[in-house]
């Protein structure tokens, strides 16, 4: 007498990953690539003025900034070489990094018809926000470029570092990005606490303030953020020598190896948070 066949058991089914399957490469950049030029697009779609509106929004918050901050209170202008270009490239920079995490937050519910189908890879999601903040900063960067020629200031070779420091600025908004948007789905407070958080990131910046006028013990502090050293980095490679690079700003090389580690570590948690929760985000949502 034959043996009977085991009783068939549960399997469990897991959604689909953050990226994709392994030979799913050439896709999952196009679907990237795609989605972030789609949104980028229509984000000014029937708009009289179109894509001049990405240029306004940082401008008209330069010229306020600038008209409190030297006009008003006669703050920052004083000891800062070239003070309206410092304060533009303070600006364009951490605009780029708010807009690609803001806009990252709800960005998985806002497409929940794409989350829902099975062979679409979650990650593209966050990273073509990122992307579309990408193409906005380099609209921005040549309005700075702009600004800088009209200032008197003429090519130098420290302008071939700008496309290296904009790397870690990236890398480091997509982290923050893969872990809000991750976050979010569960967790629905995430909205408001960034919104909190980003406030405090631009006046904890030295956006329109000058780092010499930090106070020593506060100095160091707020030099660890990374965000602090790749806009001093770029004034540096911009301006030039009147301005302090970052090793100098943060008081030497060992200290600057602090927000590169932070860097580093917000990176690889977000790749993991994300990688952990895009199998169950159809469920959450």
């Amino acid at each position: 007498m034959s043996a009977q066949a085991a009783p068939n058991e549960l399997v469990v089914v897991r959604g689909p990953s953050a990226l994709g399957g392994a030979g799913d490469v050439r896709r999952f950049f196009h679907l990237t690539w795609l989605l972030a030029t789609t949104e980028f697009k229509l984000r000014f779609f029937g708009s009289a003025l179109g894509y001049v509106w990405q240029l306004a929004r940082p401008l008209m918050l330069f010229g306020v900034l600038y008209a409190v901050f030297t006009q008003i209170v006669k703050f920052g202008s004083e000891g800062v070489p070239h003070y309206p270009l410092y304060l533009l490239i303070g600006i364009v920079l951490f605009t780029s990094f708010g807009e690609a995490t803001a806009g990252s937050v709800q960005a998985v519910v806002l497409r929940e018809n794409l989350v829902r189908k099975i062979q679409f890879p979650r990650m593209v999601i966050p990273l073509a926000v990122v992307l579309t903040a990408g193409f906005n900063l380099m609209l921005n960067m040549v309005v700075v470029f702009v600004f800088v020629l009209a200032s008197g200031i003429g090519p130098q070779w420290t302008w071939l570092e700008v496309p290296l420091i904009l790397v870690p600025l990236v890398v480091f908004s997509t982290g923050v990005a893969m872990l809000l948007s991750a976050l979010y789905v569960r967790y629905r407070d995430i909205g408001p606490i960034w919104d909190v958080l980003l406030q405090m990131l631009f006046y904890g910046t030295p956006i329109f303030y000058a780092v010499s006028n930090i106070p020593d013990n506060l100095r160091k502090i707020v030099l660890l953020n990374p965000l602090a050293s790749i806009i001093e980095q770029m004034r540096h490679a911009i301006i030039g020598d009147g301005v302090p690079n970052a090793v100098d700003a943060v008081g030497s090389t060992a200290r600057l190896l602090i927000p590169i580690a932070i860097v580093i570590v917000v990176v690889a948690l977000g790749f993991w948070v994300f990688n952990r929760e895009a199998p169950r985000v159809a469920e959450d949502l």
